[in-house]
């Protein structure tokens, strides 16, 4: 069974590469630099160039194959798409039989197209990957501490390599069509928290600076993210859903171990916060 992974060098799209390569699996991997996901991504993946926005760049990726993992957002600002239906469509077309849909925050024109097709569609919906934690890199690594809004508020992150492994289940596997897995880690922490975390793994005192709401937005917008893309992220991470907050069973129901803790993560990338030479 050949399996298509769309942004196959993103946070949890390479992990789905190396899950399904891992068992076995034919895996094409669709993205827009094959330069880069060649450097990154494992031996043994078919790389093909294609642009989610531009449905047309997908219709030969699709061919033959049997599961998707399928972005919600595309471009280079990261904006939710709007080619749905035509990824439906083709999708339909050249026979997929299934798709594990990863969400942005927010349910869009992908999820209810596919939703509303024939193709059985699953919804994997991670609060925030332990992995955005790496934007944080720069500033400890030069300043000692970070400028981050909503200090306090506690979201249950969760681990990539956990998100990337249950799309490979859910698209190897089966049998998971209609359902919407909210993904977290094992416990809510505050950016407060998990800067302590990172403190505590590499023995450093870091400092954290709180940024008002408008000032995280600025620094969004001028970073180039579409303002859709900067309302949803004040909105998750200034007064997330309580399913953001509260531990979910689905990574252990669906991969048969527990999910992987932020401090785990950080000793696998401690090096990356360590002070600039």
């Amino acid at each position: 069974m050949t399996f298509l992974v769309t942004g196959a060098t993103g946070r949890a799209g390479r992990h789905v590469v190396r899950q399904l390569l891992s068992e076995g699996h034919p895996v094409r991997a669709l993205t827009r630099d094959p330069e880069r996901a060649a450097a990154v991504l494992p031996a043994g993946a078919e790389i093909v160039r294609g642009d989610l926005t531009d449905p047309r760049t997908a219709r030969q990726a699709l061919q033959g194959v049997v599961g998707v993992h399928l972005l919600t957002v595309g471009g280079d600002d990261y904006a939710t798409l709007r080619t749905g239906p035509e990824l439906a469509a083709l999708a339909e077309e050249a026979g997929v039989a299934r798709v594990a849909v990863l969400w942005n925050g927010q349910s869009g024109p992908v999820e209810e197209a596919f939703l509303a097709g024939s193709l059985e569609t699953t919804l994997l919906q991670p609060t925030d990957f332990m992995g955005n934690t790496l934007g944080w890199a720069a500033a400890i690594g030069s300043r000692a501490g970070v400028s981050e809004p909503f200090g306090d508020v506690p979201i249950a992150v969760v681990h990539e390599g956990d998100v990337g492994a249950v799309s490979a289940r859910v698209l190897a596997d089966g049998g998971h069509g209609g359902r919407a897995y909210p993904l977290t880690g094992p416990e809510p922490l505050t950016p407060r928290q998990r800067l302590a975390t990172i403190a505590e793994v590499v023995g450093r005192d870091l400092a954290f600076d709180e940024l008002t709401e408008e000032q995280a937005k600025q620094r969004w917008r001028e970073a180039g993210h579409a303002e859709e893309l900067v309302e949803i992220l004040a909105a998750w991470q200034g007064d997330p859903p309580a399913e953001a907050r509260t531990v979910s069973p689905f990574v252990a129901q669906l991969t048969g171990r527990e999910p992987r803790s932020f401090e785990q993560w950080v000793r696998d990338h401690a090096v990356q916060f360590q002070p600039a030479p």
